[in-house]
Protein backbone atom coordinates (compact mmCIF):
# COMPACT_ATOMS: atom_id res chain seq x y z
CA UNK A 1 0.00 0.00 0.00
CA UNK A 2 1.56 3.32 -0.77
CA UNK A 3 1.06 6.88 0.76
CA UNK A 4 -1.77 7.74 -1.86
CA UNK A 5 -4.75 6.65 -0.15
CA UNK A 6 -3.35 6.25 3.61
CA UNK A 7 -4.81 8.05 7.05
CA UNK A 8 -2.34 9.74 8.60
CA UNK A 9 -2.60 11.32 11.81
CA UNK A 10 0.46 13.82 12.39
CA UNK A 11 1.17 15.64 15.98
CA UNK A 12 2.77 19.15 16.56
CA UNK A 13 1.26 19.68 12.68
CA UNK A 14 0.98 23.45 13.32
CA UNK A 15 4.35 24.51 11.74
CA UNK A 16 7.69 23.09 11.17
CA UNK A 17 8.29 19.56 10.03
CA UNK A 18 4.78 18.92 10.94
CA UNK A 19 2.88 21.72 8.81
CA UNK A 20 5.51 20.37 5.98
CA UNK A 21 4.83 16.85 6.53
CA UNK A 22 1.03 17.34 6.04
CA UNK A 23 1.91 19.19 3.06
CA UNK A 24 3.47 16.89 1.30
CA UNK A 25 2.14 13.66 2.20
CA UNK A 26 -1.75 15.74 1.24
CA UNK A 27 0.12 16.30 -1.91
CA UNK A 28 0.68 12.56 -2.37
CA UNK A 29 -2.55 11.51 -1.63
CA UNK A 30 -2.71 10.67 1.67
CA UNK A 31 -5.47 11.67 4.01
CA UNK A 32 -4.26 13.81 6.99
CA UNK A 33 -5.45 14.43 10.36
CA UNK A 34 -3.79 16.88 11.84
CA UNK A 35 -3.09 18.19 15.70
CA UNK A 36 -1.63 21.09 17.37
CA UNK A 37 -2.36 23.35 20.55
CA UNK A 38 -2.74 25.99 17.81
CA UNK A 39 -5.91 25.49 16.02
CA UNK A 40 -6.00 28.91 13.96
CA UNK A 41 -2.66 27.05 12.27
CA UNK A 42 -4.46 23.84 11.98
CA UNK A 43 -7.44 25.69 10.69
CA UNK A 44 -5.72 27.85 7.93
CA UNK A 45 -3.44 24.75 6.96
CA UNK A 46 -6.57 22.59 6.38
CA UNK A 47 -8.33 24.58 4.60
CA UNK A 48 -5.03 25.40 1.89
CA UNK A 49 -4.84 21.34 1.99
CA UNK A 50 -8.43 21.41 0.41
CA UNK A 51 -8.41 24.19 -1.57
CA UNK A 52 -5.41 22.40 -3.43
CA UNK A 53 -7.12 18.74 -3.51
CA UNK A 54 -6.53 17.08 -0.68
CA UNK A 55 -8.10 15.43 1.99
CA UNK A 56 -7.44 17.02 5.50
CA UNK A 57 -9.27 17.10 9.01
CA UNK A 58 -7.45 18.78 12.37
CA UNK A 59 -8.28 19.22 15.88
CA UNK A 60 -6.61 20.39 19.08
CA UNK A 61 -3.94 18.35 20.73
CA UNK A 62 -1.85 18.68 23.56
CA UNK A 63 0.21 15.54 23.64
CA UNK A 64 0.77 15.50 27.36
CA UNK A 65 -3.27 15.03 27.63
CA UNK A 66 -3.62 11.07 26.82
CA UNK A 67 -7.51 12.27 25.83
CA UNK A 68 -6.03 14.46 23.20
CA UNK A 69 -4.72 11.70 21.48
CA UNK A 70 -7.69 9.24 21.55
CA UNK A 71 -9.75 12.61 20.02
CA UNK A 72 -7.01 12.61 17.30
CA UNK A 73 -7.23 8.94 16.69
CA UNK A 74 -10.64 9.04 16.90
CA UNK A 75 -11.47 12.01 14.69
CA UNK A 76 -9.40 9.99 11.77
CA UNK A 77 -11.48 6.49 12.29
CA UNK A 78 -14.83 8.69 12.08
CA UNK A 79 -13.52 11.33 9.02
CA UNK A 80 -11.80 8.94 7.61
CA UNK A 81 -12.70 5.34 8.26
CA UNK A 82 -9.22 3.79 9.49
CA UNK A 83 -5.67 5.26 10.77
CA UNK A 84 -2.57 4.00 8.78
CA UNK A 85 0.13 5.93 10.21
CA UNK A 86 0.73 8.04 13.41
CA UNK A 87 3.24 10.47 12.62
CA UNK A 88 4.82 11.50 16.61
CA UNK A 89 6.25 14.66 15.84
CA UNK A 90 5.56 17.03 18.71
CA UNK A 91 8.54 18.05 20.77
CA UNK A 92 9.77 20.53 23.03
CA UNK A 93 13.47 21.57 23.43
CA UNK A 94 15.21 23.28 26.38
CA UNK A 95 18.84 23.82 25.76
CA UNK A 96 21.42 24.49 29.10
CA UNK A 97 23.71 22.83 31.11
CA UNK A 98 22.56 19.99 33.87
CA UNK A 99 24.12 22.51 36.62
CA UNK A 100 21.59 25.28 35.23
CA UNK A 101 19.22 22.71 37.42
CA UNK A 102 16.02 23.79 34.93
CA UNK A 103 13.77 21.26 36.68
CA UNK A 104 10.50 22.94 35.13
CA UNK A 105 12.47 22.75 31.96
CA UNK A 106 13.20 19.29 32.71
CA UNK A 107 9.54 18.10 33.38
CA UNK A 108 8.17 19.83 29.89
CA UNK A 109 10.90 17.66 27.79
CA UNK A 110 10.31 14.58 29.76
CA UNK A 111 6.11 15.26 29.70
CA UNK A 112 6.25 16.07 25.40
CA UNK A 113 8.84 14.16 24.09
CA UNK A 114 8.68 11.15 25.98
CA UNK A 115 5.05 10.84 27.46
CA UNK A 116 3.21 12.11 23.99
CA UNK A 117 4.78 9.79 22.28
CA UNK A 118 3.63 6.80 24.97
CA UNK A 119 -0.06 8.64 24.80
CA UNK A 120 0.18 8.50 21.35
CA UNK A 121 0.61 4.67 20.94
CA UNK A 122 -1.61 4.05 23.87
CA UNK A 123 -4.10 5.56 21.32
CA UNK A 124 -3.06 4.09 18.34
CA UNK A 125 -2.21 0.57 18.66
CA UNK A 126 -5.63 -0.77 20.09
CA UNK A 127 -6.71 0.30 16.31
CA UNK A 128 -4.30 -0.52 14.53
CA UNK A 129 -4.50 -3.82 16.04
CA UNK A 130 -8.27 -4.23 15.43
CA UNK A 131 -7.31 -2.96 11.33
CA UNK A 132 -4.85 -5.89 11.40
CA UNK A 133 -2.15 -3.24 10.27
CA UNK A 134 -0.28 0.18 11.29
CA UNK A 135 2.79 2.58 11.24
CA UNK A 136 4.37 4.72 14.29
CA UNK A 137 7.09 7.06 12.58
CA UNK A 138 8.16 9.36 15.10
CA UNK A 139 10.51 12.08 14.93
CA UNK A 140 13.82 12.22 16.84
CA UNK A 141 16.48 13.64 16.83
CA UNK A 142 20.24 13.60 16.04
CA UNK A 143 20.49 15.39 19.56
CA UNK A 144 20.65 11.48 20.43
CA UNK A 145 23.13 10.23 18.12
CA UNK A 146 25.53 12.52 19.18
CA UNK A 147 25.70 13.66 22.72
CA UNK A 148 26.37 17.39 23.26
CA UNK A 149 26.85 19.99 25.99
CA UNK A 150 24.03 21.71 26.81
CA UNK A 151 21.40 18.94 25.24
CA UNK A 152 21.84 15.91 28.03
CA UNK A 153 18.12 15.93 28.96
CA UNK A 154 16.72 16.73 25.67
CA UNK A 155 18.97 13.83 24.01
CA UNK A 156 18.01 12.13 26.82
CA UNK A 157 14.35 12.11 26.25
CA UNK A 158 15.23 11.35 22.50
CA UNK A 159 17.14 8.69 23.26
CA UNK A 160 14.34 6.93 25.82
CA UNK A 161 12.01 7.34 22.87
CA UNK A 162 14.93 5.71 20.33
CA UNK A 163 14.63 2.77 22.98
CA UNK A 164 11.08 2.68 23.70
CA UNK A 165 10.40 2.50 19.80
CA UNK A 166 12.94 -0.68 19.37
CA UNK A 167 11.21 -2.71 21.88
CA UNK A 168 7.93 -2.10 21.10
CA UNK A 169 9.75 -3.51 17.10
CA UNK A 170 10.51 -6.85 18.67
CA UNK A 171 7.59 -7.37 20.46
CA UNK A 172 5.64 -6.83 17.07
CA UNK A 173 7.36 -8.96 15.11
CA UNK A 174 3.67 -10.50 13.71
CA UNK A 175 3.64 -8.24 11.06
CA UNK A 176 0.87 -5.83 11.96
CA UNK A 177 3.01 -2.75 13.38
CA UNK A 178 6.01 -1.22 11.30
CA UNK A 179 8.25 1.43 13.64
CA UNK A 180 9.79 4.23 12.72
CA UNK A 181 12.63 6.56 14.37
CA UNK A 182 13.33 9.81 12.06
CA UNK A 183 16.84 11.76 13.34
CA UNK A 184 16.78 15.01 12.12
CA UNK A 185 19.70 16.77 12.67
CA UNK A 186 19.77 21.35 12.24
CA UNK A 187 16.08 21.71 10.73
CA UNK A 188 14.45 25.58 9.86
CA UNK A 189 12.23 25.54 12.58
CA UNK A 190 10.40 27.16 15.65
CA UNK A 191 12.04 24.40 17.72
CA UNK A 192 14.68 26.89 19.83
CA UNK A 193 12.36 29.71 19.95
CA UNK A 194 11.78 29.17 22.98
CA UNK A 195 14.47 26.78 24.15
CA UNK A 196 17.32 28.77 26.07
CA UNK A 197 17.27 31.12 27.83
CA UNK A 198 20.83 32.38 28.02
CA UNK A 199 21.35 34.51 25.16
CA UNK A 200 24.99 33.78 24.02
CA UNK A 201 23.78 30.22 23.89
CA UNK A 202 20.52 31.46 22.34
CA UNK A 203 22.27 33.28 19.43
CA UNK A 204 25.12 30.14 18.83
CA UNK A 205 21.55 27.97 18.64
CA UNK A 206 19.70 30.55 15.98
CA UNK A 207 23.74 31.22 13.86
CA UNK A 208 23.63 27.16 13.75
CA UNK A 209 20.73 26.96 12.40
CA UNK A 210 20.79 29.80 9.91
CA UNK A 211 24.12 28.32 8.69
CA UNK A 212 23.13 25.14 8.73
CA UNK A 213 19.30 24.41 8.75
CA UNK A 214 17.86 22.33 6.06
CA UNK A 215 14.16 23.33 5.04
CA UNK A 216 11.38 21.12 7.02
CA UNK A 217 10.32 19.45 3.58
CA UNK A 218 13.95 17.48 3.28
CA UNK A 219 12.48 15.73 6.79
CA UNK A 220 8.67 15.44 4.86
CA UNK A 221 10.10 13.76 2.15
CA UNK A 222 12.01 11.31 4.38
CA UNK A 223 8.82 10.64 6.20
CA UNK A 224 7.28 9.54 2.83
CA UNK A 225 10.22 7.37 2.20
CA UNK A 226 9.61 5.68 5.18
CA UNK A 227 5.21 5.36 4.89
CA UNK A 228 5.63 4.29 1.07
CA UNK A 229 7.12 0.70 1.59
CA UNK A 230 5.31 -2.27 1.13
CA UNK A 231 3.99 -3.63 4.37
CA UNK A 232 6.65 -6.07 4.74
CA UNK A 233 9.73 -3.97 4.79
CA UNK A 234 10.04 -1.46 7.75
CA UNK A 235 12.25 1.36 7.88
CA UNK A 236 13.48 1.40 11.22
CA UNK A 237 16.08 4.45 11.51
CA UNK A 238 16.47 7.15 9.23
CA UNK A 239 19.25 10.23 9.63
CA UNK A 240 18.48 13.31 7.74
CA UNK A 241 20.90 16.18 8.36
CA UNK A 242 22.45 19.10 6.64
CA UNK A 243 25.49 17.69 4.46
CA UNK A 244 27.75 20.31 6.30
CA UNK A 245 26.65 19.27 9.86
CA UNK A 246 29.57 18.00 11.75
Amino acid sequence: MTTHGKVIAITGASSGIGEATARHLASLGAAVVLGARRTERLDRLVAEIEAAGGAAAATRVDVTRPEDLQSLVALAVERFGRLDVLVGNAGVSRIGSVADLDVEGWSAMVDVNVKGILHGIAAALPVFRRQGGGHLVTVVSTSGLKIVPTQAVYAGTKNAVRTLLEGLRQESTDGVLRTTSISPGYVRTELIDNAVDDPAVREQARQNMADLGIDPMAVARAIAFAIDQPDDVEIGDLTIRPTRQG
